[in-house]
């Protein structure tokens, strides 16, 4: 699982570097089999949105040598999901994200510190 928890930090690297606010890493394994990981971010406006999830992608390919399985969502939509497999990455907007709320929706599962 090492590799799961190396792509889970590497998101939260790449996210910091373009100024997300409230990361939060979930810990999902032995609650999920969707995925060990849940990255969650939020960003302040659709650009910085956009330049987080290129931040991720650019970083997890030239860092991990990992590329998405899938990409959903648009800055538009106001909600990108990037999966990974073992970690899936949610990079929202303020109200998007207290919609959705998914943070309450996994509550069971443990928060891992965000550096």
């Amino acid at each position: 699982m090492r590799e799961g928890l190396e792509l889970a930090h590497a998101c939260v690297s790449a996210a910091a570097d373009k100024k997300a606010e409230n990361p939060i890493l979930l810990d999902l394994r032995g609650i999920s089999s969707l995925t060990d990981f849940f990255f969650i971010c939020t960003a302040t406006s659709e650009p910085q949105l956009k330049a987080i999830v290129s931040s991720i992608r650019e970083q997890l390919r030239n860092n991990c040598r990992a590329r998405p399985l899938a990409i959903d969502g648009s800055p538009n939509s106001q909600w990108v999901v990037i999966d990974y497999g073992e970690v899936i990455a949610h990079v929202f907007l303020g109200p998007k994200r207290t919609f959705y709320g998914l943070e309450t929706l996994w509550q069971d599962a443990p928060r891992l510190q965000v550096p």
